[in-house]
């Protein structure tokens, strides 16, 4: 209900971050299904989101909206295209496991990256391709609220289905594939054939997901099949937690969210993603929906529990250490860039306003003071953790 109800509870800025929100969680379900489901890491699922997102604009341009391919059937050819690609791209990855599987869906990414610019009747070039939306149905797509709505049917419909095959043998067999492909094989299943249909499928999914993305944009660029562009899938589904079903969406969107934010406020809002990965897998190796479920789903050992003694102590010191962290590097942000280093060649300091104050970057207490911050946000938090572990030894 909260989902149907956010094109009336948002301005038109953030219902925009909702659909972006959306296509990324779908994106990123699609690799889980790959990476979390079947342990198949991918570096490479950029070229069938880009590969759906051109599909579909080519899609647009030819029906315009009509005939078979009517506006709100369009994602199909995305999800097409994005299967018949990983039909021949996971025959061939699949066939090699662990980091040689890796770095085979890294090279056919980034040759198709490399090959996009060339084919300009495909790719269209560094312009790309672009196309509208046309009418259908009744509805003309032609605001952010029809878009929406198209875009929630599509990912509520791709991940019901996501679900419905994890309850498959398909989706048990799946898990077979990560847990002990040597016993699968010796059970006699053809394990480079079910390695290739699940990479279809995953596939499919995401050119599903990229299909949504040129609907909403009315464009695709071959940028769509850079590298980052499955970085940041790989990035969000693990904070989310691939091992949950619904981890990687949350992960994705909530990163998506963050982005949205802090893109208007920093320079360096992508410098705080990395960081924010660097934490989750030090701290939070399940990622931050799979911690959630263990820890309170009573699955932990006994003495393992939530404490409100500890947890709020704990909270307390990480906004601390937050805080300080942040200021530190924005300070450090603002003192090394060009425009100020350009002021600063006289000689002279100028301050810096920031959060409703003034920092003097020449004086001592300007660095004192989120450094203190950081180390007694951090110093909190670790003698929390000590107490808690002398706890959990005396109960043992």
């Amino acid at each position: 209900m909260v989902l149907l109800a956010i094109p009336w509870l948002v301005s038109s800025s953030m219902l925009n971050a909702a659909i972006q929100m959306l296509i990324a969680a779908l994106f990123a379900m699609a690799f889980s299904l790959l990476c979390g489901q079947a342990g198949m890491l991918s570096f490479g699922h950029a070229a069938y989101f880009g590969l759906g997102a051109f599909a579909t604009v080519h899609a647009m341009n030819a029906f315009n909206g009509e005939g078979l391919l009517p506006t709100p059937l369009l994602p199909l050819a995305g999800a097409a295209v994005g299967l018949v690609s990983g039909v021949v791209a996971g025959y061939f990855s699949t066939k090699r496991t662990g980091v040689y599987f890796a770095m085979i869906t890294l090279a056919l990414a980034e040759l198709l990256h490399a090959l996009a610019p060339h084919l300009k009747g495909t790719f269209g070039g560094e312009a790309g391709i672009s196309s509208f939306r046309m009418p259908a149905w009744g509805f003309g797509f032609g605001t952010a609220i029809e878009v929406y709505y198209l875009t929630l049917f599509w990912v509520l419909l791709a991940i019901g289905l996501l679900y419905l095959l994890m309850l498959t043998p398909l989706g048990r067999l799946a898990l077979g594939l990560r847990e002990n492909q040597r016993r699968l094989r010796f059970l006699g299943y053809n394990v480079h054939a079910l390695g290739t249909l699940i990479f279809a499928i995953s596939a499919m999914f995401s050119g599903l997901a990229g299909a949504l993305q040129s609907l909403n944009i009315e464009a695709a660029n071959y940028a769509e099949l850079e590298t980052h562009v499955s970085t940041v899938v790989l990035l969000n589904s693990f904070i989310g937690g691939v091992r949950v079903f619904l981890g990687p969406a949350i992960g994705a969107a909530l990163m998506t969210f963050f982005g949205h934010v802090t893109s208007d406020v920093t320079r360096v809002w992508l410098l705080y993603q990395g960081i924010i990965f660097v934490l989750v897998m030090m701290f939070l190796p399940r990622g931050i929906v799979g911690e959630l479920v263990e820890r309170f789903s009573g699955k932990r050992p006994a003495g393992e529990g939530i404490r409100l003694s500890e947890m709020l102590p704990r909270l307390a010191g990480i906004a601390v250490a937050a805080l300080g962290g942040v200021v530190l590097i924005e300070l450090l942000q603002r003192v090394m860039s060009r425009d100020y280093r350009a002021l600063a060649a006289g000689g002279q300091w100028p301050e810096i306003t920031m959060m409703g104050l003034s920092w003097q970057p020449g004086s001592p207490l300007t660095w004192l003071v989120p450094l203190s911050a950081l180390a007694l946000g951090l110093a909190l938090v670790l003698g929390v953790n000590r107490r808690a572990a002398a706890r959990r030894e005396a109960t043992a």
